[in-house]
């Protein structure tokens, strides 16, 4: 095996396994910010502060029995868990979670795949995201399973316009497709002072990009396509044991990759203003940089976990106006503005 081909293994697994295990733990966070909002204690039972329930609650799920209903499509009900899963993992490969880091005499990036067409193949795999949900919900032979599946597919198509056309006001600002790219062009500064991060040159498309992001992880108030009170679980009623777990899992796992891509796009990815980590050596540069980025993602699943227990949850009908009648007006607008600027300034 050469070294480059061990070298991309390692960063694959590394990326694969740091997402698979902050996700049980991000639960945890979203438990105890929950509990604080409504002025209880949450989760502290289990280990030091209720650290260890993340455990309990995996191991709970490993040994439930698997159930398999009556008049189901086995191919498309087994296949759907699976599916869910290729979006949140396969995203992560072009996010440069890190600068660079030395070992041995060799130069690691830390970023899975540097693609020129990056945005391109975000876009692409984004929209197998639809998939997984769909098959869930029509392999299981049940009324609020189909019904929470069409929802799930009218949500994503209708909120990955008006993302697509931000993306597009991105990739005209940096000129470029590729996400590295667009994370080094964001490490100028503005007026000699702002950090020349896209969200103060596109504050407009950040908003409506983090609203879609809402959308696109069905995350309160866009949870419709699981709504409780009207569909039981939604596409996922008749899942139990682990093929259920892998629902929950893909969920928080897409919230961290979206979270990460938005903090690529918008927020400077592991650009820090004012520090430049070439200053502390070839291996506290990547895990500086590292840190800068964990942090920045951490900040905005925090934004991600307080929306969801303050707002209520919108009805279907506002729901689907809300994405054809404002955002993707707005983000339409938002276009032709950050084109005009283009224009007239070059």
């Amino acid at each position: 095996m050469t070294p480059e081909i061990a070298i991309s293994l390692g960063r694959i697994l590394a990326v694969i396994a740091g997402v698979l295990s902050a996700v049980p733990y991000l639960v945890f966070a979203e438990r105890k910010i929950c509990a604080y909002i409504q002025d209880r204690i949450g989760p502290n039972r289990v280990g030091p502060w209720g650290l260890f329930q993340p455990l309990a609650d995996g191991l709970k799920l490993l040994t439930k029995e698997e159930i398999l209903p009556n008049g189901i499509d086995r191919f498309a009900y087994l296949l759907a868990p699976a599916l869910v899963m290729i979006h949140p993992l396969a995203t992560f490969a072009i996010i440069p979670f890190g600068s660079s880091i030395t070992l041995f005499g060799q130069t690691i990036r830390l970023q899975i795949a540097d693609l020129p067409i990056g945005i391109l193949f975000f876009l692409g795999v984004a929209s197998l995201s639809v998939y997984g949900l769909a098959l869930g919900g029509w392999g299981s032979n049940n009324k609020y399973s189909l019904m929470g599946g069409l929802r799930a597919c009218a949500q994503l198509v209708s909120y990955e316009l008006s993302m697509g056309l931000c993306l597009v006001g991105i990739i005209l600002l940096s000129g470029t497709l590729s996400t590295s790219q667009i994370v080094a062009a964001q490490e100028e500064t503005l007026l000699g002072f702002l950090p020349a991060w896209n969200v103060f040159l596109q504050p407009a498309g950040f908003a409506i990009f983090l609203i879609c992001a809402f959308a696109e992880n069905n995350r309160l108030p866009f949870d419709l396509p699981e709504a409780e009170p009207e569909l039981v679980g939604g596409y996922h009623t008749e899942y139990t044991g682990l093929r259920f777990g892998t629902f929950f899992l893909a969920e928080y796992a897409s919230m961290i990759t979206m979270s990460a891509l938005l903090v690529t796009l918008y927020l400077g990815g592991h650009h820090l203003p004012g520090v430049t980590t070439r200053d502390f050596g070839p291996v506290m540069t990547g895990l500086i940089s590292t840190a800068v980025f964990g942090a920045k993602v951490a900040t905005v699943l925090f934004t991600f976990i307080w929306t969801r227990w303050t707002l209520p949850r919108f009805k279907y009908q506002n729901l689907m106006s809300f994405s054809w009648k404002c955002l993707l007006p707005a983000a339409l607008v938002n276009l032709l503005m950050t084109a005009t600027v283009i224009t007239l300034s070059g």
